[in-house]
């Protein structure tokens, strides 16, 4: 598919109007597939980021205390235990003849078994109960009792005594911990009001992807840092890339001893280390406690990553000034900006598309690793690159938080990549570049 583009000649004393066609510009195919599912997932992420929210209301930053790391899940009920701390078996009960669970929940798991003659101290062991072993040694204790509360889920344990001296195992059991929330949290989340202590059940939503080291959804999060990444990944190209255009189109329209001039302070702006400016613009706008750090990453990026665009655009306009119908223009008497506007603008306007393009992934790749060392949004905003922060924390235990972020990175980073591919091949056939 092409679309074929005329322009009018201008008119000198003596001439007619003249109909001159230029070359036509070719498309990306829309048959190809992979430019198809490209687009498909740009328009996904978008509408994921934009309208995700609202169809997904859970707030990234609201923390389920019972619900650390926790895997994902549905809505469901769970019941409301009192906190009471530290435990200790009642003195009028009796004593067990073997390992007793009193109370079994996500909150907490009391044990008790018998005092044994020749025994000082007591190793307790906790372990998953479909796998092999004794699992995590959890205490050594010189009481007959004890009180779990080391991150519990609605999944079967074993637990294990044994002798703290010799190893020698004395009691297991296997348990299945009740789903739970205390009274602290269900009032601190609203579920009860703080003067109502006898709800015995309430309400939970669920999670589709689990909830972080901080009990917080992931799903949630991943829109909200999807949010922050692509803004940045859009807004910062648009402003340097901007800036890069005006400042290479005046340079290649002065030409002599501006051009040269320009150029120069070109290679000095490539020369500037980009992580050292970075800190420095973080430090000049005193990001603190609360405030998001996004404005000196996009000021950065704006004095930083506009030379490539610049000489882009500086190289084309030199090959303008030469064509014919630029010089016709010229000595027709037509003014500079009709010339920029008429002939110049036309020209340039697919590589700066096609430059547009692929400075958005390289964005979005910049403020992920940004935010990956610690340079990019300060929390409580976050990213991509910031979840994958956070996800590296725990990526032997729940690798889930830092393989998710860093899918959503990969996919934007290829979907763009693969757009851009598409339209600078489009603008080579109109320039008659051939690619291998």
């Amino acid at each position: 598919m092409a679309i074929s583009v005329f322009r009018f000649a201008p008119k000198t004393w003596g001439a007619a109007d003249d109909l001159e066609a230029v070359a036509p510009i070719p498309l990306p195919s829309m048959a190809n597939p992979t430019v198809i599912l490209s687009g498909l997932m740009v328009i996904f992420l978008l509408l994921f980021v934009t309208v995700g929210p609202s169809l997904w209301r859970q707030s990234p930053s609201q923390q389920w205390l019972s619900q650390i790391s926790e895997g994902a899940s549905r809505a469901r009920s769970v019941r409301i235990v009192s906190d009471n701390g530290a435990w200790r078996p009642s003195k009028k009960a009796d004593a067990p003849s073997g390992l007793k669970v009193h109370a079994a929940n996500t909150e907490y798991v009391r044990l008790q078994w018998p005092k044994l003659a020749g025994i000082e101290r007591y190793r307790v062991y906790r372990g998953d109960a479909n796998k092999p072993g004794l699992g995590l040694a959890i205490s050594e204790t010189a009481d007959s009792y004890y009180q779990d509360r080391l991150q519990l889920s609605s999944e079967v344990y074993r637990y294990t005594i044994a002798d703290a001296d010799t190893g020698l195992l004395l009691l297991s059991r296997e348990v299945r911990p009740e789903a739970a929330m205390s009274v602290f949290e269900a009032q601190l989340q609203g579920l009860i009001p703080v003067t109502n202590n006898k709800t015995q059940w309430v309400e939970i939503p669920g999670h589709p992807l689990g909830t972080d080291a901080l009990g917080r959804d992931i799903l949630a999060r991943l829109m909200a840092g999807g949010r922050t990444s692509l803004f940045v990944g859009v807004v910062a190209p648009l402003l340097f890339i901007t800036f890069g255009c005006i400042f290479g189109a005046i340079a290649g329209l002065m030409g002599g001893w501006v051009d040269q001039l320009a150029m120069r302070f070109v290679d000095f702006v490539v020369a500037l280390p980009f992580l050292l400016f970075m800190i420095l613009f973080r430090v000049a706008f005193g990001i603190g406690p609360g405030e998001n750090g996004i404005m000196p990453l996009i000021v950065a990026m704006l004095v930083l990553s506009w030379p490539g665009s610049a000489r882009l655009i500086r190289g084309q306009v030199l090959a303008l000034r030469s064509q014919p119908f630029v010089e016709a223009s010229r000595i027709a008497g037509v003014s500079t900006s009709r010339i920029i506007l008429r002939h110049m603008l036309p020209n340039v306007l697919p590589m700066i598309l096609v430059a547009f393009s692929f400075a958005i992934p390289q964005a979005i790749f910049t403020e992920a690793f940004l935010s990956f060392i610690g340079m990019g949004v300060s929390p409580p905003t976050t990213s991509w690159g910031a979840l994958c922060n956070e996800g590296i924390k725990t990526l032997l235990s729940h690798p889930r938080q830092l393989i998710l972020p860093a899918i959503f990175i990969s996919l934007s980073v290829l979907a763009f990549n693969i757009l851009g591919d598409a339209l600078r091949d489009a603008t080579d056939r109109r320039s008659g570049v051939v690619r291998a």
